[in-house]
């Protein structure tokens, strides 16, 4: 059978509250997320962007969401991102937003965009240095940014694990 045709949404997690961050799971953000969509599509949004939809990357130290859910859905997962207004831990709520950054078809081009974003935002920082040694980091930082090439596992370079 012919693969399914997905996308993949790159997010960050905004928040003014430090805490936020540390206690990001992608439990919690799929059911914040869920609850948007159900908020602002309904059950029958619901369950179009249920079928596929998962957390596919998060990564709690950057507050950087890789979400994936089937191509003819996108536009509603997308639509109700804005709607995410606090992610909930341990009986705790941390008000916070999804910012989108970049729609892909692959896991690949979302990687590839992400590297230009980290780099980009690395040169505003460079701008603002204020001594030589944040200079010399953040220089440091900016010549680690790149792709290293791994070979696809299987043939498979979007590393699907077959879940639906």
């Amino acid at each position: 059978h012919a693969p399914l045709s997905r996308r993949y949404v790159l997010c960050e997690v905004v928040s003014e509250d430090p805490r936020c961050r540390q206690c990001i799971e992608d439990r919690a953000l799929g059911l914040a997320i869920r609850d948007a969509i159900a908020r602002v599509h309904g059950d029958y949004g619901l369950a179009c962007c249920s079928i596929s939809f998962t957390v596919k990357y998060l990564n709690a130290y950057t507050g950087t969401v890789l979400l994936r859910c089937r191509k003819d859905s996108y536009r509603l997962l997308c639509s109700a991102l804005p709607f995410v207004r606090y992610l909930e831990s341990r009986a705790q709520r941390y008000p916070c937003f999804l910012n989108t950054l970049h729609v892909g078809g692959t896991i690949r081009t979302c990687q590839k965009f992400l590297i230009q974003y980290n780099r980009t935002q690395l040169l505003r920082l460079l701008q603002n240095c204020t001594n030589e040694e944040e200079r010399q980091c953040i220089q440091k930082s900016l010549l680690s940014c790149s792709l290293t090439e791994e070979q696809p596992q299987s043939g498979d370079e979007e590393e699907d694990d077959g879940t639906e």
